[in-house]
């Protein structure tokens, strides 16, 4: 089964930066989309950003001038540029895969300190 492997997280200061990464153990069969998702105190989880075929980047509300998605298909691993980071960006993120099946992380905490 594959898994997902996030890294990256951390606490850091409001304006700081951070990078995270998730890799695949294995090549996901169709895979068609890879990003990350955000859980904050409540149970929701946004979309932050998503990655399609074609290196289409879309981007959830607040962070598209700020973050940046990207990936590298040859080492099956979705990477997430985090700058001007803000209080309100605290969570755990979620990396997430859609192919044949849908595949997700075990978070990363990310704490944005004022």
């Amino acid at each position: 089964q594959v898994q997902l492997v996030e890294s990256g997280g951390g606490l850091v200061q409001a304006g700081g930066s951070l990078t995270l990464s998730c890799t695949a153990s294995e090549p996901i069969p169709g895979l068609n989309a890879m990003g990350w998702y955000r859980q904050g105190p409540g149970n929701q989880r946004p979309v932050v950003a998503l990655i399609v075929k074609g290196d289409i980047a879309t981007y959830g509300d607040g962070v598209k001038d700020r973050f940046t998605i990207s990936r590298d298909n040859a080492k099956n691993t979705v990477y997430l540029q985090m700058n001007a980071l803000k209080p309100e960006d605290t969570g755990v993120y979620y990396c997430y895969a859609r192919g044949v099946r849908t595949e997700w992380g075990q978070g990363t905490q990310v704490t944005v300190s004022r």
